[in-house]
């Protein structure tokens, strides 16, 4: 549950950044220069000169919950044996591997993002795949189980 919450903490964050990123940078690109290459310096893993605020802390708290609730929402559903295992580890590696983002040029960034986009599909189609089968109707063929011998007399 943690991991879920803090990987969930950390979309909430990455939707936050991103409605910045689109709607008020631009707005004050032409006021603020300083500011809006400070905010997208600090976003590409580059430090600020100036001072941009919370915006700094949000941005390290979206960093730390993506990586620790990747690994650790990776490991539970891994151990948990209920969804695909081979997405449950690349969710957790894919967290990981973002660590990396700090020694790498930018133009690694959006190839990071598929180790961890190729795991929420693999979850999601396995999750689906689960469903399916759990909520289809017995067949013709199929009995309904003895009452007496399955303890509900």
């Amino acid at each position: 549950m943690i991991g879920y919450l803090l990987l969930g903490i950390c979309y909430l964050f990455i939707m936050n950044t991103a409605f910045v990123a689109l709607s008020v940078l631009p707005s004050i690109a032409g006021t603020a220069p300083a500011y809006v290459n400070d905010v997208l310096a600090l976003a590409t893993g580059h430090s600020a000169t100036g001072d941009i605020g919370l915006l700094r802390n949000l941005i390290q708290v979206q960093n730390i919950t993506f990586f620790a609730g990747g690994l650790v929402f990776g490991i539970a559903l891994y151990r948990a044996r209920v969804l695909a295992r081979w997405a449950s580890a690349l969710l957790a590696v894919g967290g990981v591997v973002t660590i990396a983002l700090s020694l790498m040029p930018d133009a690694f960034f959006r190839l990071l993002a598929f180790p961890n986009g190729i795991a929420m599909i693999g979850l999601g189609y396995s999750l689906w795949r689960i469903g399916r089968t759990a909520t289809t109707a017995p067949s013709a063929g199929d009995h309904a189980p003895d009452l007496a011998t399955a303890g509900a007399e």
